[in-house]
């Protein structure tokens, strides 16, 4: 979490160029910028974004109230400073003068007012609309639900360059809430008169340091520098291009071949050969994600999966140590916690399962599937396990599903959807097993936990616990100490097993020597291109 100071204090900061050492370098003539992604991202628009391609592509699109540095730590974005009064319950931010957006107009308080009321208003149909109401704001959770109309959320412009932001409970970490997506502004004009195709590239009107200039659906975008954004004469990368490679090995291959400039992604299991013979290129690190399986527990999800013991037996029979040491061998931790142990404050409590060696979770899976009905003394139990296209997502979902037949006797079939395929059947809980992956929007464990709650659209498996969402409910007020809350809630999902945590994310990536200014210790993995630079050889 971003060390700050609350209780009514004003935070004050200057921003800073994320640049290292930049005076000690000479810059490049060509300061073109070029990186892998796995995937088509489903949208650039800030309020509709729900995933991490999309959000690296927002980031220098839009601008927030707040940006990140190097470290994670925050930085003044379009707000020049923030204060909290009442006990961390309504925030002011000032907003800069000089803000402005790619068409010339000034950005202000009603941009951010707008674009969060857009967020919760159910005709948006936001994937991320319970963000605003994890953060407390005043209503939103009311106006999600239908009851209340958007202008009754708690933000307001008390004039054009200050914005008012009333909360139900106190947040004191709402300022880093505000660094991600759904809390950008969009600018409104350009919405009511385009609609859904005001995100196009001739269309886009954005306020960051970077404007849209194309894309190619599942093959490329790219993006240019924005000579209205506030702090342009220290934007020194002039174009970004992110290239859709879906294979690994691929990826890699044309990384070599210099057609990249950073790659992220490598195959499973080349980090350890990849970094001994490219050792200032190749980079491992903490990253707040975790790899899991949902488990669909809905009315379309196999009936045996209702039972807590075959959930307990599939998670137990996974030996974490071969995946991560075996399979990916990029520094990545076992889990058995579904928040990331690096994430800030968290306690993580005694696991159980946790503390067993393999075989004693191998032995007790097979009783407990056994107890079932299940295993070699009884039905053959059949699961269909879905995942994205990747070489990782396919090397892991073979090796589990190989320990799965080999100790539990289960059959799973494994099938491979193209991004947006496999989005639509895991919303739509198409699925037994599903891979997938959650990035914290925040660092504090509520940006985990909060995706197990009964109503959280991000909850493909469907689980559900009464005591969870009462424990997420008052873990957000003083009626209950935070952290003992989240040690409960990853206490009942390890006995309920309504996930099955796989692995903690470490960054596992390759970059080329010129490129400066990477946040090597950022968790979030949250990288401002405003901030890089390529330095001549």
């Amino acid at each position: 979490m971003p060390k700050l100071r609350y209780f009514g204090l004003v935070i004050a900061a200057t921003a800073v160029l994320g640049c290292g050492s930049m005076a000690a370098d000479h810059l490049d003539e060509n300061q073109e910028f070029t990186y892998r992604l796995l995937d088509q991202f489903p949208s650039l628009d800030p309020q509709l974004n729900e995933d991490s391609a999309g959000f690296s592509v927002i980031r220098d699109l839009f601008e927030g109230l707040t940006t990140q540095d190097e470290n994670g730590d925050l930085t003044p974005g379009v707000a020049t400073d923030w204060s909290s009064v009442d006990g961390n319950r309504t925030w002011i931010f000032n907003l800069r003068k000089d803000a402005k957006w790619s068409n010339g107009d000034s950005v202000t308080a009603h941009d951010f007012v707008y674009a969060w009321r857009r967020a919760v208003d159910p005709e948006t149909a936001s994937s991320y609309s319970w963000y605003l109401e994890v953060g407390q704001i005043k209503n939103a959770g009311e106006i999600i639900a239908g009851d209340m109309p958007p202008d009754q959320l708690g933000v307001s412009a008390l004039d054009d360059y200050r914005l008012q932001v009333q909360l139900s409970a106190p947040v004191p970490f709402f300022p880093s809430m505000t660094t991600y997506a759904t809390l950008m502004p969009v600018h409104q004009a350009t919405i009511e008169r385009l609609g859904d195709e005001w995100t196009r590239p001739s269309h886009m009107v954005s306020n960051g340091a970077y404007v849209l200039q194309d894309l190619v659906l599942a093959e490329y975008h790219s993006r240019i520098k924005n000579p209205l954004y506030w702090d342009a004469d220290n934007v020194i990368i002039e174009k970004v291009t992110g290239i859709i490679v879906n294979d690994d090995n691929t990826a890699l291959t044309r990384y070599l071949a210099g057609e990249f400039d950073h790659l992220d992604g490598l195959p499973a299991g080349q980090y350890p050969n990849l970094k001994d013979k490219y050792p200032d290129q190749t980079f491992s690190m903490p990253l707040l994600c975790t790899y899991y399986y949902v488990i669909n527990q809905s009315e379309s999800g196999n009936p045996a999966l209702d039972d807590v013991r075959v959930r307990q037996a599939l998670s137990y029979a996974i030996d974490r140590d071969v995946i991560v040491n075996q399979v990916l061998k990029g520094g990545q931790r076992g889990a058995y916690s579904f928040t990331h142990w690096a994430t800030s404050g968290f306690d993580m409590p005694d696991i159980g399962y946790a503390t067993l060696s393999q075989a004693e979770r191998d032995a007790k899976a097979k009783e407990l599937i056994v107890e079932a009905g299940f295993g070699s003394n009884g039905d053959a139990l059949e699961l269909r396990l879905i995942y994205n296209t990747s070489e990782s997502h396919k090397a892991i979902a073979n090796v589990i599903s190989q320990m799965w037949k080999e100790k539990l006797a289960v059959r799973v079939t494994l099938e491979n959807f193209e991004w947006k395929t496999f989005l639509d059947k895991a919303s739509n809980q198409d699925f037994d097993i599903a891979r997938s992956g959650w990035c914290g929007d925040y660092n504090e464990a509520s940006t985990f936990l909060q995706l197990v709650t009964s109503d959280n659209d991000f909850n493909d498996g469907k689980f559900t616990n009464a005591r969870i969402d009462e424990l997420m409910a008052k873990s957000a007020t003083s009626e209950i100490d935070p952290q003992k809350a989240y040690s409960e809630v990853e206490q009942i999902l390890a006995d309920e097993m309504g996930l099955i945590p796989i692995y903690h994310y470490s960054q596992v990536f390759m970059k080329v020597p010129a490129l400066k200014g990477w946040p090597l210790n950022n968790v979030e993995n949250n990288w401002y291109s405003k901030n890089l630079y390529m330095a001549a050889p």
